[in-house]
């Protein structure tokens, strides 16, 4: 399988590492060419508002939007669930999103950087380790959205038919958990 880690910001080098420890083919995707050329994409952490701009400045936003609602698997983590989300609280004044998930999610939810912490939460019915740096939560979510995970009464994992999103880290720890649930539940389905 091959792919894609949008690679204009953030935290794409670990999601990279992440794809070919699970062993698929990691792609960086920079160019439309690049967009065209896999089978799936992975949306990093980092600042959610830079990468949408990126996107925009690469000819990439759009491109992106046709592919998410054409039915391409998109796991975003962090600032990824903030592109993926359908609204946002919160956010900077006329910041956009690729959209998809029927989800309204808070920025910087639990705080500033100085407030970002590690926490164990339950996933796909195994304990996993969660980073958590200046993450969003997921405030409202439509009756298409599937909870598969909660941290402090509020939503951090969702999956919506094609897409999945997490509002913590997992390409931070040792743990594939999430991306091999993204590669055999999500991406084997469509």
């Amino acid at each position: 399988m091959k792919v894609g880690v949008l690679a204009l910001q953030g935290d794409f080098r670990e999601h990279v590492s992440a794809v070919i420890e699970c062993g698929h083919e990691a792609i960086e995707v920079r160019r439309l060419s690049e967009l065209e050329s896999i089978d799936s994409l992975i949306l990093p952490g980092g600042e959610s508002t830079t990468i949408a701009q990126l996107a925009a400045a690469f000819d990439l936003f759009e491109p992106i939007v046709a592919r998410i609602a054409a039915g391409m698997p998109v796991y975003g983590s962090c600032a990824g669930m903030i592109l993926l989300s359908n609204r946002i609280l919160d956010g900077a004044e006329g910041q956009r999103t690729f959209g998809g998930l029927d989800i309204t999610v808070r920025r910087n939810a639990f705080g500033r950087q100085v407030d970002s912490f590690e926490s164990d939460l339950q996933f796909n019915g195994r304990t996993l380790h969660a980073i958590f740096i200046r993450a969003p939560w997921v405030e409202e979510f439509g009756p298409g959205v599937e909870v598969l995970s909660e941290a402090a009464g509020h939503p951090v994992a969702v999956r919506q038919g094609n897409l999945l999103a997490t509002s913590f880290h997992p390409e931070l720890t040792s743990n594939l958990e999430i991306h091999r649930y993204f590669f055999d539940e999500i991406c084997k389905s469509v």
